[in-house]
């Protein structure tokens, strides 16, 4: 057997490795620069202004306080800058009473692991907070006295909390992207019910109800980046003035969520009503256009949330408003000549989803209704 097999695996395994990572380097720039500015900002504060010889607590203090993250919370900053700081000062108390040796670095990194648990779940913080106070023990005290790296941390946990109001990276962001992903998902659903119903496949029925269920880890995504995302709004002087837009997506992306859970009724039915051979030919191609027709339109929709210009966001949700009102205007039995009791009800539980992707173009439940024809 031939060695080209394994090497061109290799080869095509680096390359995309290589790829990935400078995507996600690519990605990282910004909260990488914020990083370097704080610890940096830091140092130089401990250094030049307190007069600290070698302030290196300052700067470690400052990156575990803002972590890589492209949109810290506040709050979680401070309680992790806050816990930094405790278990650089429990390293030096206990330095100050205990000295130095090995069963004394021991008694700090049991202390210190134990407050980083009780601060916080993460397991990256716990170590990194353990090893800054063996840190603390085993290096040697600086001139001014071991409490002195206690003040470097208050410093660098500072610094991390001021860089996070002041540049918290865009809010509107991470909130965007995510929405984008879970729409490009639902369209894909809709497309894959589309295609099932065209081609009475019961199994392409329940692929489309599969990949619906597992959205929920997009719509959780979806829920975390808002909730930073509001605090961000809040605190931020630079992004203040976004808190409505903030707002706005975030009630769009609740109908969103809503639309993607109908969607999973839908295809459960769907599957049923393929089974059970409900509806004409006729029908079904009628129906079938609808579902494309309607993934059309939350394509649209998603590139309005998504557009980082007020004016052509507003367009582009406008366009999208009016895809999905043509689309919620045939959603009648008799209109897509259904006649069977099971296709008339897969025509009822499409409505609703209608309702949530109009209401998340920015109707209120009663406008968006408003465009179903009367039963």
């Amino acid at each position: 057997m031939s060695t080209g097999g394994p090497l061109s695996r290799a080869r095509t395994f680096l390359r995309n490795r290589t790829r990935v990572g400078f995507s996600r380097s690519k990605a990282s720039l910004f909260p990488a620069a914020r990083m370097t500015l704080c610890a940096v900002a830091a140092y130089v504060i401990a250094e030049q202004l307190l007069g600290h010889e070698g302030p290196l607590f300052a700067a470690t203090a400052s990156l575990v306080a803002l972590g890589f993250a492209t949109g810290p919370r506040f709050r979680k900053v401070m309680e992790v800058a806050i816990g930094c700081t405790l278990g650089i000062a429990v390293g030096d108390l206990l330095l100050h009473f205990l000295g130095s040796g090995i069963w004394q670095a021991a008694a700090v990194l049991l202390i210190s692991i134990l407050l980083a648990r009780f601060l916080d779940s993460g397991s990256i913080f716990s170590t990194q907070m353990g090893i800054q106070s063996v840190l603390v023990v085993l290096l040697p005290a600086p001139d001014g006295g071991p409490f002195t790296r206690s003040l470097d941390a208050v410093v660098g946990g500072a610094m991390a909390l001021i860089v996070t109001m002041l540049i918290p990276g865009d809010p509107r962001s991470a909130p965007k992207t995510n929405l984008q992903k879970l729409l490009s998902e639902l369209a894909s659903v809709l497309r894959e019910c589309s295609n099932a119903l065209s081609r009475s496949d019961s199994t392409l029925a329940w692929h489309a109800l599969v990949r619906a269920r597992a959205s929920q880890k997009l719509i959780d995504e979806v829920r975390t980046s808002f909730s930073g995302a509001q605090e961000v709004a809040r605190i931020s002087p630079a992004y203040r003035r976004h808190r409505e837009e903030v707002g706005d997506l975030q009630k769009s992306a609740e109908m969103i969520d809503l639309a993607m859970r109908n969607s999973r009724v839908f295809s459960r039915r769907l599957t049923s009503a393929i089974n059970h051979a409900a509806m004409t030919d006729d029908a079904i191609e009628s129906f079938a256009e609808v579902l494309l027709e309607a993934a059309d339109a939350v394509e649209v929709l998603s590139a309005g949330l998504s557009d980082p210009d007020a004016a052509a966001r507003e367009r582009r949700l406008s366009s999208a408003r009016n895809e999905l009102a043509a689309v919620a205007t045939r959603l009648h039995p008799k209109t897509l000549g259904i006649q069977k009791l099971e296709g008339e009800g897969l025509v009822l539980v499409f409505r609703p989803l209608m309702v949530d992707l109009l209401e998340a173009t920015g109707l209120t439940h009663d406008e968006a209704a408003a465009y179903l024809p009367k039963l």
